[in-house]
């Protein structure tokens, strides 16, 4: 497994590099950073102060090459907007988002499991086809009309819950997480909800698929030849099996999470690193963008990496064998 895990840290790093390549150069082809800081009517030494200010008069080049080096040292630019490390700005947001996507990511796991358990083992009931109908929804509603629909619900008409803001945070290990107050959980229960809703049908779909699946395996016969209960049976050897394709697209779904929670942030006013691009994409801040685009794409390469681990761990018919590279 060590000589997997080194080649696959070998591939990455190559991953790493084209990506950057690619969202640099692209970048620099679209729009002009100079004009959101200086009036088209200025004079032209001003646009040229700010031109020089921001490093725009080298060639995309060697803004590229300065770029890469700053990068193997941790300085992935300073914002334009800001003044501060991209870098910094990113790393201040991501403990919101990623709080955000671990509880959307439970929400589908408590939610989405035993729905689609239920749905598998009663197929032809009322309340699977119910699920069923419900999870067709989930994938169906687009994310910026649910989250527009939950906070005029359980906001404005019903006054449960509040519609913005993380509210109440306390402090761990220097990370400030909001779910571990009453106020918190209240803030992040609907954009939560509304970040989940499509991760939620599809772990019921695959859920109910693998249960369909399973329920007429030979293994499972002979348990019930055992006199196994059927709490046990489900528990214990059918569900084992079926969550082997659920972790391994949740692991992936996890960075979708991240990357995409651009549009629940926005309509939640959640402080995280989506609500932050946008705001970047909006001035043409460079930097911030090229760091949190960079930032997604390691996020995917190791949930990518913890995701094959793990499947070699509920899976034994498959291994991580050391090879030689």
């Amino acid at each position: 497994m060590t000589v997997y895990i080194i080649r696959r840290l070998m591939q990455s790093a190559v991953v790493v590099f084209l990506m950057s390549v690619i969202v640099f150069f692209g970048l620099h082809v679209v729009g002009d950073p100079v004009y959101m800081f200086a009036s088209p009517d200025a004079p032209q030494e001003e646009i040229e102060k700010v031109i020089r200010q921001f490093g725009l008069d080298r060639p995309v080049y060697e803004q590229y090459w300065l770029f890469l080096k700053g990068a193997l040292s941790g300085d992935l630019g300073r914002s334009y907007v800001f003044g501060e490390p991209a870098l910094k700005l990113i790393t201040q947001r991501m403990p919101a988002t990623l709080e955000l996507a671990f509880v959307a990511l439970f929400l589908a796991v408590v939610l989405g499991i035993p729905l689609g358990l239920y749905a598998g083992l009663k197929p032809h009931s009322s309340v699977s086809r119910t699920i069923m109908a419900g999870s067709i929804l989930g994938f169906s509603l687009p994310t910026f009309w649910v989250g527009i629909m939950l906070i005029m619900v359980f906001a404005v008409m019903l006054g449960w819950l509040p519609s913005t803001g993380r509210g109440d945070t306390v402090t761990i290990l220097g990370i400030e997480v909001s779910f571990l107050t009453l106020d918190g959980l209240s803030h992040i229960f609907l954009p939560a909800f509304n970040l989940a809703l499509l991760k939620i049908s599809l772990v019921i779909r695959l859920t109910r698929a693998g249960t369909r699946e399973a329920i007429h395996q030979d293994y499972i016969k002979f348990a019930r030849a055992k006199g196994l209960s059927t709490s046990r049976i489900v528990g214990l050897h059918l569900l084992k099996n079926i969550l082997i394709p659920v972790v391994t697209v949740l692991g992936l779904e996890f960075g979708s999470l991240i990357a995409f929670s651009v549009v629940t942030e926005t309509i939640f006013a959640w402080p995280g690193m989506g609500k932050l691009l946008i705001e970047a994409i909006q001035t043409l801040d460079r930097p911030i963008i090229v760091a949190y685009l960079m930032m997604i794409v390691v996020v995917f390469i190791v949930i990518n990496l913890v995701v094959d681990i793990l499947y070699s761990v509920l899976d034994p018919r498959v291994r991580l064998r050391d090879q030689t590279v």
